[in-house]
C-alpha cells in the first residue's frame, strides 16, 4: 500500500481495560482502523497513563508490556503485546523537540492506554511503538504545542496516536449504566461540535465550555492526549468521529484526521 504525504493522526478514547481483548463494537473500529489505514513506519503513543516531571520517551528496543492496573482477570494480566521499539526515532523525537530536553527511558515499556488499542489495532504487532510522556502539572495549551511540534513525524510515515478520554469520571461512574449521565453526554457533545467546527482554542481552554467541565475533567490526564492531538491536525485534514459514545461518564468519543 502507497503511503499518503502525510499519515493520519488519531485521538482514541480507550475506557475500560477489558477493551483489549473483548470483542465489542469499540475494539471493532480499532480493528477496522487498523485494516483500513495505511500501515505506519512506525507508531508514536501518548497515553493518559503515562504523567512525569519533564518529558520522557522509550528508547526500549523492546518495550515491554505494562499492566497497570489491578482487579482485572488473569487474561488480560497475561496480554504481552510484542512491537518492537525504535531506539532512532526516540532520539530523533528528543532532537524535534529542542530546546525542550526530552529523557530516553530505556526501562520504561508500554501502558495499557498504548498496548491496550494498538493489540486490536495491529494485532501482529509488527509496527515499531515509541511511546512520549505526558508533562505532569503542564498546562493543556502547552501539550496542544507539543502536538504542533510533532506534526512533522506525519511526513515521514509516522502515525501518531493519543489516547486517553475525553470525558473520565470514575468517581460518578455506574458499572450498570449502559447509557450517559446527562451532564457527561452534554459536555461530550460540546467537544465534538467544537471539534467539527475546528474551534481548538474552545477546547484547549476547556473551562470555557461550560461548568460541565469540571465534573468531565476533574483532573486533566485523559484529557491532554486530546489536545496533543489536536496539535497535529493540519488545516487541509479532514476530521471524522468514530466511537461517538458515552457510558455513564466516560466518554470513548475519538476522532481521526486524515
Amino acid at each position: 500500500m502507497t503511503q499518503p504525504d502525510r499519515m493520519p493522526v488519531m485521538f482514541v478514547g480507550h475506557g475500560n481495560p477489558m477493551n483489549a481483548i473483548e470483542h465489542n463494537a469499540f475494539s471493532a473500529q480499532w480493528a477496522e482502523l487498523g485494516r483500513t489505514l495505511p500501515k505506519p513506519k512506525a507508531i508514536v503513543c501518548l497515553s493518559a497513563h503515562w504523567e512525569t516531571e519533564g518529558l520522557r520517551v522509550t528508547s526500549s528496543a523492546q518495550p515491554e508490556t505494562i499492566h497497570d492496573f489491578y482487579g482485572f482477570p488473569k487474561a488480560l494480566f497475561d496480554v504481552q503485546y510484542r512491537a518492537p521499539g525504535d531506539p532512532a526515532l526516540a532520539r530523533e523525537i528528543v532532537d524535534l523537540l529542542k530546546p525542550t530536553q526530552v529523557t530516553e527511558d530505556e526501562q520504561r515499556g508500554l501502558d495499557h492506554g498504548v498496548w491496550g488499542v494498538l493489540a486490536p489495532m495491529f494485532p501482529e504487532a509488527d509496527i515499531p511503538v515509541v511511546q512520549l510522556s505526558l508533562w505532569r502539572g503542564k498546562s493543556a495549551r502547552y501539550h496542544f504545542e507539543l502536538g504542533q511540534r510533532l506534526a512533522t513525524l506525519r511526513r515521514q510515515g509516522v502515525l501518531v496516536v493519543a489516547s486517553g478520554n475525553i470525558v473520565h469520571n470514575l468517581r460518578t461512574f455506574d458499572f450498570n449504566a449502559t447509557e450517559a449521565t446527562p451532564w457527561a453526554a452534554e459536555f461530550d457533545a460540546k467537544v465534538q461540535s467544537a471539534l467539527l467546527s475546528r474551534d481548538f482554542d474552545a477546547l484547549v481552554d476547556y473551562q470555557s465550555l461550560g461548568q460541565q467541565a469540571t465534573l468531565a475533567i476533574p483532573s486533566a490526564e485523559h484529557y491532554l492526549p486530546f489536545v496533543s492531538a489536536l496539535g497535529l491536525v493540519e488545516p487541509e485534514d479532514q476530521i471524522r468521529l468514530f466511537n461517538p459514545k458515552t457510558l455513564s461518564s466516560i466518554s470513548m468519543t475519538s476522532f481521526l484526521a486524515s
